[in-house]
């Protein structure tokens, strides 16, 4: 078995990402990742699966809501290694207090979503049904 790290194009870290090659260079560009993107000979950019880790890492913490300068933050406090912990855990815990309020936010949006979808099945139903008649009775 090889001890090398395979070797990723831009394609396949999109791929495995799920994000686009745009995105990628987005985050680059932006300061979103823990550790420059190394280089081919060529020029092509080639990840790693420390990268793809990384990036994967900043896709779940965007699609929580975090912003940008946030996860850039967090970012240079990785890069920047260890005696940052407080500073890591208080940004953490900051975005997960608001990640907390958004989903009670959107559980009483369900609640009432619930509660009208229920009402409008409940006139449907009535709707169906065919009210008795008093041949029904006799049967």
């Amino acid at each position: 078995m090889s001890d090398v790290a395979p070797r990723l194009s831009i394609g396949e870290a999109a791929e495995r990402t799920g994000l686009s090659v745009h995105t990628l260079r987005f985050y680059e560009r932006e300061g979103l990742l823990a550790s420059p993107i190394q280089r081919d000979p060529g020029g092509r950019r080639v990840y790693h699966q420390d990268d793809v880790d990384w990036i994967t890492v900043c896709v779940i913490l965007r699609a929580s809501g975090m912003p940008l300068p946030a996860i850039r933050r967090y970012t240079e406090l990785v890069r920047a290694g260890g005696g940052n912990e407080t500073e890591r855990l208080v940004l953490l815990r900051e975005h997960r207090e608001r990640v907390v309020d958004q989903m009670d936010q959107l559980r009483k949006c369900l609640d009432l979503i619930n509660f009208k979808a229920g009402m409008y099945e409940d006139v449907l139903d009535q709707l169906a049904v065919p009210p008795a008649t008093s041949a029904d009775a006799d049967r």
